[in-house]
């Protein structure tokens, strides 16, 4: 399934061009350590996804760049963490060794840290636009990575009290979704559709939907798909006795509920972009059909 490389093209350009200097000597270590894991590839869905929104709403797709690296730099502090011996234990990412491993425990710890501080600096002096467009965007992002977001849902998948299909849904909505929804949303907010709650409204439901479809894709390959092509060691859900769309609905119930969302998500972007939206298209599909 085609994939706008174009734009993954230009995100690894501009992170690649990113420092993290501090005023305190000896810290290079830690910047060595940040580097290492925000440069280690990917397909950078997220960010992707921000500049896909962008020429969908008709902004400039280069001018939300500052806000894609930021999402990036959440996103790789998020696999960073996760990856810790104290959550999922795994010694493999993306096809390299995790930051734990190649740096050590405490200072993968501080690397993730410092990966999101430096995430809310960076789109707070490099975004351009309206404060107040800005200030809403980096509101949005806090808030999809905070107790309502990213780590509230992490913190239900640690916990283990996803009871019912329904609590792992939401599990999902929180611990993957709303990072992928504020990808989206982000870029309208500075577009300035803060105050069109309508089109919030559909385009969160796209958002939402294409987040639930990337984890239960995910959760498929981690039964179907081998180490090499995920860059991660496969089965490691199983291993942690995880409830996942496979164990709890079955490999083919899984497929099958991935493909309701992926025809929801279509749907749903077929009413929200009014201007076209081929390269968010392209993104669904390849969530939809990837294999790694």
């Amino acid at each position: 399934m085609a994939y706008p490389d174009h734009l993954r093209t230009q995100v690894d350009t501009y992170l690649d061009a990113l420092r993290f200097p501090s005023r305190a000597p000896r810290t290079d270590g830690l910047e060595e350590a940040m580097r290492y894991s925000l440069l280690a590839g990917g397909k950078r869905i997220r960010p992707v996804l921000a500049l896909a929104t962008a020429g969908a709403v008709g902004l400039d797709q280069a001018s939300v760049l500052p806000l894609a690296a930021a999402l990036e730099l959440i996103h790789t502090y998020s696999l960073i963490h996760d990856d810790l011996p104290a959550m999922d234990d795994d010694d493999l990412r993306r096809g390299r060794p995790t930051c734990h491993v190649k740096f050590g425990e405490d200072v993968a710890i501080l690397a993730g840290d410092a990966l999101y501080a430096e995430a809310f600096h960076h789109l707070l002096t490099a975004q351009a636009g309206e404060p107040a467009r800005v200030l809403a965007a980096a509101r949005e992002l806090a808030a999809a990575t905070g107790v309502d977001g990213m780590v509230g849902g992490q913190y239900l998948d640690v916990a283990g009290v996803s009871a019912t299909p329904a609590d792992l849904r939401r599990l999902h909505e929180l611990k993957t979704g709303r990072l992928i929804a504020a990808s989206v949303v982000c870029v309208l907010l500075l577009a300035g559709a803060a105050d069109d709650e309508e089109t919030l409204t559909a385009w969160r439901r796209f958002a939402g939907e294409l987040g639930v479809l990337f984890q239960i894709v995910d959760d498929i390959l981690d039964v179907t798909g081998t180490d090499e092509g995920l860059g991660k060691p496969q089965g490691s859900d199983e291993r942690h006795g995880k409830r996942t769309y496979v164990s709890e609905f079955g490999l083919q119930g899984a497929r099958k509920l991935a493909a309701e969302c992926h025809s929801a998500a279509r749907a749903t972007l077929s009413g929200s972009a009014s201007q076209g939206a081929p390269e968010l298209e392209q993104i669904t599909d390849f969530i939809f059909t990837r294999t790694s």
